[in-house]
């Protein structure tokens, strides 16, 4: 048994809509491991219930399995309001986003979040970024602009399988994405930040 098993084995379980989710993701998508999957998922939703945001922003649907996630933590009369870019991906994941048992929290919008999100007008509690790496820093000034005094972003991959202290990777635009956000975020006086290294890099920051 891995450290990774005896976790998932001690932990809330995923529930069965989202496995079946999560396994629809990896056979029909070509970049299945993007969605969070079981461990982030259950965190995600803690983060939720321990933040209590009456609005969430997402940058990056993907599949659906993080915006499901976070949805579950959500207390009645919340709200996630989730980007995604690719309008590919729509009719892959409206349905399962429709068809989930927190479909009326969820509200999917297909288009660039960097200039769509502020349309909204809505002040957000909180925000989950898991969108184009090459854009993570001017995803994240956007956010900073919605987001309320107090509140909290979860930023994905921010360790990007290693790549940020691979010189291999040095002239890969994604990695050089997540290292601009990174070396940003460390010197922003703004928020306050942890990186935790679960998974690909997790970075939950506070505004002030």
């Amino acid at each position: 048994m891995t450290i990774d098993d005896y976790i998932l084995q001690h932990i809330d379980p995923e529930g069965d809509y989202l496995y079946r989710l999560y396994r629809a993701t990896n056979i029909h998508t070509i970049h299945g491991r993007m969605a969070s999957g079981h461990l982030q998922g259950r965190l995600l939703k803690m983060l939720v219930r321990m933040i209590r945001p009456k609005a969430i922003l997402e940058v990056g649907t993907f599949s659906g399995y993080s915006a499901i996630s976070l949805a579950e933590g959500l207390e009645e009369g919340g709200r996630l309001y989730t980007f995604e870019i690719n309008d590919e991906m729509e009719d892959f994941t409206r349905p399962w986003i429709e068809g989930s048992p927190v479909a009326d929290k969820i509200t999917f919008i297909i288009g660039d979040a960097l200039t769509e999100a502020p349309k909204l007008g809505i002040e957000f509690d909180m925000a989950f970024i898991d969108g184009d790496k090459r854009t993570y820093r001017d995803t994240y000034e956007m956010v900073m602009s919605v987001l309320r005094p107090g509140g909290f972003i979860v930023a994905d991959n921010t360790l990007w399988d290693g790549h940020v202290v691979d010189e291999a990777y040095d002239r890969d635009r994604q990695t050089q994405g997540i290292e601009t956000f990174n070396d940003h975020i460390a010197r922003d006086e703004r928020v306050e930040k942890v990186i935790l290294p679960l998974r690909d890099g997790l970075t939950l920051i506070r505004k002030k």
